[in-house]
């Protein structure tokens, strides 16, 4: 459009609508009658009557010059000058254009309001007149009224403006090269000049060309070409009659404010009824950017505003904008009238569809633009042209580094300020989130709060979103990137002020580190409740971008590219949207060096500090929220303090599906490794940490350093319950799997793929792992086949899973109902539910009993997994049952070292030593016992009091001997070390040793009670325990402390050369004792008297059963010596008196022998003569028979036997083999 003549391309004389209703000012005095410019507009016109009582210049007709026409002076408007305007302006023509054309719209308005009145009170406006029709002060008449409008339009076609611009004008045109450029008569001059009105500093000039704007284009119909563009929408919109000649029905404002609200109504519509052309859009874009220097230039919103801008912006001057601005920061004011409000609403709306109509915006970034090709011509005008594709032109730039203009970031804003305040001006906003407002954000319309609440809305607080909605939320935050300044979000800024003044003073305002100040003041004393809710709801839609981040993009771009392939600020892609890049970003900060390429410090840094704020609110992690939305309803739906959700979460990990237990278990494995991510315990830490972690929290990442740190110390008095709920609960989700365990994951990855593949929870792990590490110790492997470091490592964890039963899955769930029932009110830290089940052992159900068992021969078998041990004997940890009876022993210790050795002695399976000296003596004397044992049963002491037996029989093997000496040693001087003694002998020692077991110290009080009163003693088995007792002391005297320690001064100075052991200090005290040339002390003699009477009724009591049991109490005996020599005495007399007799009787014996030998002689020869006697027979022929040979030949050799036989007896002597001899 152009004034009444040419259109161009870039249409140089509709520059000349920005001054369209600088007519509206208040009546100002113009350029003096002798100014250049006002004299020449003085001369450039004539009237010439057009009509009854009306005249209009003749330069309309380009006739004639009439030096001294004035305005005032005309008929039909003389009475209304004179009655409206002041005297000085009469001279002035364009003083009383300017003051008949307030005027004008005031009258207007007076119509509407009378009308709108008549219209409330439901009456007729023409029953309201009687008689004639009264005219009001202010009216001017229809004459005037087209008079003045026909003089406007006249001189927008006269050629002689021109000719006074490049008068006036002189030296600015020859300054602007383009202005200088435009052809001569023409009128494209004055147009040019306009569109560079910025740039002139000549006083008059500026003068000239604002004043003759405001009069030319204050109609819409005398702007050439508008009528023609937007004829048809004016009749579409119903915005008043075009007709020339005619009354118009409506102010010439009014038209353009209906345009402006049927265009921006169109864009807030997804199927609008009725559209305005683009003809018309452009025309009425280019009337508000041509009214954007001065707000009186927009007529409609120049009369709205008139009171506002006096009540609000009464020191602001106009031109540039500066009014605008001034009433757009009080929009929301409780004062602002409704009918401003809305004017100014369109007019930001106008300027969200082009930014150009906001005059200081597009002076300030023009440079800017151009320079970062943010107006490129070969795009669309209608991206080109909106304020968020400027906004996120220029902020991709500052974002990058580049250097935008201190005016122009000023500029960018206040204008993001304005669409952060006003979701209206985005119509992006109303389109897709129409039914969330209407249904959850209904009249929150002012500061930014229906964003806020649609923000919460969002985030799941008060119903569910759309996802168009939710897309155009992130795409606004985007584009005003409150991150950068928190300013831009007004809602924000008055929640937090007084957060910010406390808690960041420290921190320039605008700083982007604000918002990471309120995050690290999250739920503390300083923050207040209605900051916290719209720092979350604006936290929720920065952390779903990591562009959003100012300070993290500002670090991290260069990462980002090199490793995650991002694009721009402004640029997305589909193969790496932006809540991808942020994860891409802390996988690789968390890499060690063999893993590959790894963040730069900075970015690491930065990474660390959004895990922490993302740690406080499960929403505040968008994978997280996205994959476990589902199991959040069905798990954690009554988890609604701060940070429960994740806890919860992480409970119950088994049970999520896939998708949000990956989610859930990188994040825990991460913060194993790093866990200052979760700053909430961090938060609640910071004592324990500051008093016993600082080293290692000032790491940079902790590598599982500081969680290692936070758990050894987690009993300490400056422990805070916050803080050791926090360590235990990640202890607990640690044992659900090994890798969130950092440095057991890191020590330990190689050997669980090769020994323990197939198994993923840290318990089993462990298990897997020790059982491989002690079958290795066991059989003296060459090599481990666990590696030191894991070694090192496994130590640790199976250390730290003794303090609390819940880290044990398998025994906690064993005896969870003994807890409830038998230890509900005692605390699980410091193993005071393990302590509590092993006190009440006997009473736990079976499979509880046998996992305590099992637990308990663990820890005998490595004391250092007994916690509650190592923790009350910290300070005494070597040497602790040599040194329990020590005087610098500390009581508690010595209190549970007596506690484990009682629960040693209940089976030899629970002293791993005894077990590995006696292997070869328990299956040999106690195998009947062993038979009848079960697994995981306790033997109630009866394979150690079978060992007892045979160690005062002298039977056993050295080592195992040396084992159970020490044993009966510990037991005698404490009845509760010997189980089948405490058993069988309960009732008595109540009775009868109470006192005595009654001390606080046991000293062998009790066992010297049931000795001494034996006879008392009524029950079999117990009479046979004391007896036993009483058998044991006589092999040795440190087993029977009460006589050991009433004689310790005898033994050193009788039997000091004597070793211990086998009875031999025994047999020397029995010795000085009957040698009345000893003296001994009275307590010793009276105590070895006493234990001699004892052992007198014990062998009265309980006889010897066999000659092996005689034999070895003679052996045992303090009088063996003594017994053994008069045995021996014995055998030798028998021996002597043997060999007397048998030289007495040897002769006897010998005659004996020889009358025998000569009786037998006898009788044979009565056979061989009787033999003899018998006829001898002959055969036929006369020789003898065979039977005469052979009793010839018997005879024969009879009498050689004979013979022999005395030869023999001769030589050899009278025993018995002789006889046996001559028998034979």
């Amino acid at each position: 459009m152009a004034p009444c003549g040419r259109v161009r391309s870039r249409c140089p004389g509709p520059a000349l609508l920005l001054l369209l209703a600088l007519a509206a000012r208040p009546a100002v005095p113009g350029p003096a009658a002798g100014a250049p410019g006002a004299a020449v507009v003085q001369q450039a016109v004539v009237v010439q009557p057009v009509g009854p009582g009306v005249a209009v210049p003749r330069s309309a007709r380009g006739g004639g010059s009439g030096s001294g026409w004035k305005l005032s002076e005309e008929a039909v408007c003389r009475e209304d000058v004179v009655r409206l305007c002041s005297k000085h302006s009469w001279a002035n023509n364009l003083a009383v254009l300017e003051c008949l054309q307030d005027v004008r719209e005031l009258q207007f308005l007076a119509e509407q309001n009378r009308l709108k009145a008549w219209a409330d009170s439901e009456s007729d406006p023409c029953c309201e007149q009687s008689g004639k029709e009264s005219t009001p002060d202010n009216e001017i008449s229809s004459d005037c009224n087209h008079l003045l409008w026909n003089y406007k339009l006249n001189l927008t076609t006269d050629p002689k403006f021109e000719s006074v611009a490049r008068e006036v004008c002189k030296s600015t045109i020859a300054e602007i090269k383009e202005c200088a450029d435009e052809p001569v008569g023409k009128g494209f001059l004055v147009s040019c000049l306009v569109d560079h009105r910025g740039n002139i500093t000549e006083y008059q000039c500026h003068q000239y060309i604002t004043k003759m704007t405001a009069i030319i284009f204050s109609d819409y119909r005398l702007i050439c070409g508008f009528m023609d563009d937007c004829k048809a929408d004016i009749n579409l919109l119903k915005c008043g009659s075009i007709r020339p000649g005619e009354k118009d029905a409506h102010s010439q404002g009014e038209v353009v404010a209906c345009l402006e609200k049927g265009l921006v109504k169109e864009a807030e519509e997804t199927d609008p009824r009725i559209q305005v052309s683009d003809q018309c859009k452009k025309a009425i874009l280019r009337v508000a950017e041509l009214s954007s220097d001065d707000f009186h230039l927009d007529r409609h919103l120049y009369f709205a505003c008139r009171d506002d801008r006096e009540r609000f912006c009464e020191n602001t001057q106009a031109g540039e904008g500066r009014v605008y601005k001034c009433l757009f920061n009080h929009k929301f004011e409780e004062s602002m009238s409704e009918k401003c409000r809305d004017a100014l609403t369109t007019r930001q709306k106008l300027i969200a569809q082009d930014y150009k109509v906001s005059y200081s915006l597009a002076k300030s970034c023009k440079s800017d633009l151009k320079k970062y090709r943010c107006n490129v011509e070969n795009l669309p005008r209608s991206r080109e042209a909106r304020l968020s594709y400027l906004l996120m032109c220029l902020e991709s730039a500052v974002h990058r580094g580049r250097q935008v203009s201190s005016e122009c970031q000023g500029e960018m804003l206040d204008y993001r300020r304005m669409l952060m305040e006003d979701f209206s001006l985005s119509p992006e906003i109303i389109l897709s989130c129409r039914g969330e407002i209407e249904h959850h954000c209904s009249g929150l319309h002012r500061k930014g709060r229906t964003l806020h609440c649609l923000m919460k809305v969002v985030r799941g607080e008060k119903g569910n979103v759309g996802l168009n909605c939710q897309q155009a939320l992130q795409t606004l935050i985007q584009e005003t990137d409150p991150g950068a300044d928190y300013r831009i979000d007004r809602a924000l800024n008055e929640a937090c002020e007084s957060v910010i003044q406390t808690a960041c003073k420290h921190i320039r305002s605008g700083d982007p580190m604000i918002l990471s100040c309120l995050m690290e003041h999250l739920y503390t004393e300083k923050m207040v409740e209605d900051c916290e809710h719209r720092l979350l709801e604006l936290q929720y839609f920065i952390s779903r971008d990591w562009k959003l981040d100012t300070v993290l993009y500002r670090k991290c771009q260069g990462d980002a590219s090199r490793l995650c392939h991002t694009h721009g600020w402004n640029e997305t892609s589909e193969l790496m949207p932006p809540g991808a890049v942020f994860s891409c970003l802390y996988r690789h900060a968390y890499r060690t060096e063999e893993q590959g390429r790894r963040l730069s410090r900075e970015c690491r840094a930065e990474v660390q500090r959004i895990l922490h704020q993302r740690a406080m609110d499960v929403k505040l992690d968008p994978a997280l929220q996205d994959k476990c939305m589902i199991d959040l309803g069905k798990w954690c739906s009554e988890k609604t303090e701060t940070g429960q959700e994740l806890e919860c979460l992480q409970d119950h990990l088994d049970d999520l599906v896939s998708d949000c237990r990956d989610i859930v278990g990188n994040l825990t494995e991460l913060e194993s490794e790093d866990i200052q991510i979760e700053a909430l315990l961090m938060r609640a830490c910071e004592p324990i940490i500051q008093t016993f972690c600082h080293e290692v929290a000032d790491n940079q990442i902790d590598s599982g350093d500081l969680m290692e740190c936070l758990i050894q110390n987690k009993h300490q008095k400056e422990m805070n319950e916050k803080c050791a709920i926090g360590v235990t609960h990640f202890q607990l989700v640690q044992m659900k799997d090994f890798r969130f365990s950092y440095k057991f994951k890191m020590a330990c990855k190689e050997d669980v793929l090769k020994l323990c593949p197939n198994i993923k929870k840290k318990v089993d792990v462990v298990i897997c792992l020790s059982t491989t590490v002690r079958n290795d110790t066991l059989q003296d492997a060459k090599e481990h086949r666990v590696s030191l470091k894991c070694r090192k490592q496994l130590r640790v964890e199976e250390l730290e899973m003794t303090e609390d039963i819940r880290l044990e899955p398998e025994l906690y769930e064993a005896c969870k109902s003994d807890i409830k029932n038998y230890c509900q009110n005692v605390p699980y830290g410091n193993a005071q539910i393990i302590e509590c089940l092993k006190e009440i052992k006997k009473q736990l159900s079976t499979r509880c009993h046998q996992k305590v068992f099992k637990l308990q021969e663990t820890e005998m078998m490595d004391p250092e997994l007994d916690y509650t041990l190592m923790r009350v004997c910290k300070q005494m940890i070597k040497c602790l049952k040599q040194n329990k009876n020590s005087e610098v022993m500390d009581p508690k210790c010595k209190q549970m070292i007596t506690k484990r050795q009682i629960t040693q002695n209940t089976d030899y399976r629970l002293n791993p030593v005894l077990r590995k000296a006696c292997k070869a003596d328990i299956p040999k004397f106690c195998q009947n016992i062993l038979n009848r044992a079960k697994d995981d049963t306790e033997l109630e002491g009866q394979v150690i009091s079978c060992l007892k037996l045979k160690y005062a029989d002298q039977r056993l093997s050295p080592d195992c001997e040396d084992q159970i000496r020490v044993i009966i040693q510990e037991s005698a001087l404490d009845y509760r070390l010997d189980p089948q003694l405490q058993m069988h002998c309960s009732d008595e020692i109540s009775s009868l040793c109470a006192e005595e077991a009654a001390a606080q110290e046991q000293t062998g009080q009790v066992e010297e009670c049931l000795k001494v009163n034996l006879l008392k003693i009524k029950t079999d088995m117990c009479k046979k325990e004391v007896l036993n007792m009483l058998k044991e002391s006589k092999a040795d005297i440190f087993v029977d402390p009460v006589l050991h320690t009433a004689c310790a001064l005898d033994i050193k100075h009788h039997c000091a050369a004597i070793p211990p052991g086998r009875g031999r200090q025994m047999s020397c005290l029995m010795e000085a004792l009957e040698d009345k040339r000893v003296r001994l002390q009275p307590e010793c003699k009276k105590r070895l008297n006493d234990r001699i009477e004892m052992w007198s009724y014990a062998a009265k009591v309980a006889p010897a059963e066999g000659f092996s049991d005689l034999a070895m109490q003679v052996m045992t005996s303090p009088s063996k010596n003594y017994i053994l020599s008069v045995i021996t005495v014995g055998i030798c007399v028998l021996f002597l008196i043997g060999l007397m007799c048998g030289r007495i009787t040897k002769r006897v014996t010998r005659e004996l022998k020889d009358r025998m030998a000569y009786t037998k002689y006898c009788e044979l020869l009565l056979q061989l003569k009787l033999f003899a006697n018998v006829p001898s027979s002959r055969s036929k022929d006369g020789q003898q028979t065979t039977s005469d040979y052979s009793a010839s030949e018997s005879f024969t050799n009879t009498s050689g036997f004979v013979a022999k036989y005395y030869e023999h007896k001769a030589s050899s002597s009278a025993s018995l083999s002789d006889e046996g001899s001559v028998e034979s």
